[in-house]
């Protein structure tokens, strides 16, 4: 990614947590945190990185809901940051929390079985 599209995608992580947490009004969206937005370089779509707490019902639950409602979030932040063409936005779960988690359970057991 270049520069500029760097810079746009940390400035849409900040956004889309703000809109999450405050203007999305669905029940099912439980406590969600962005991990990471990658624009690609044509600024044309942007894949945000999501990572949810709850069973695996409520996380596919909140991602239908987080996808139901994109097209509410990408008008949102289309207001918010000035660009030409908003990008289209999809949601994906973040594995890295739950291979670190998996990781770090490991280490543990090790260090307990010592």
């Amino acid at each position: 990614m270049s520069l500029r599209s760097n810079r746009i995608a940390e400035q849409m992580k900040k956004e889309l947590g703000d809109i999450i947490t405050r203007k999305l009004k669905d029940p099912r969206v439980g406590f969600v945190t962005i991990t990471d937005v990658a624009v690609t370089g044509d600024l044309q779509q942007a894949t945000v990185y999501i990572s949810s707490l709850g069973s695996e019902r409520e996380r596919e639950d909140t991602l239908k809901a987080l996808v139901k409602a994109s097209g509410f979030i990408r008008t949102e932040i289309g207001h918010r940051i000035r660009l030409r063409r908003t990008p289209e936005i999809t949601f994906e779960f973040d594995s890295a929390v739950e291979y670190g988690n998996k990781i770090d359970a490991l280490l543990r057991s090790l260090n307990n079985n010592d």
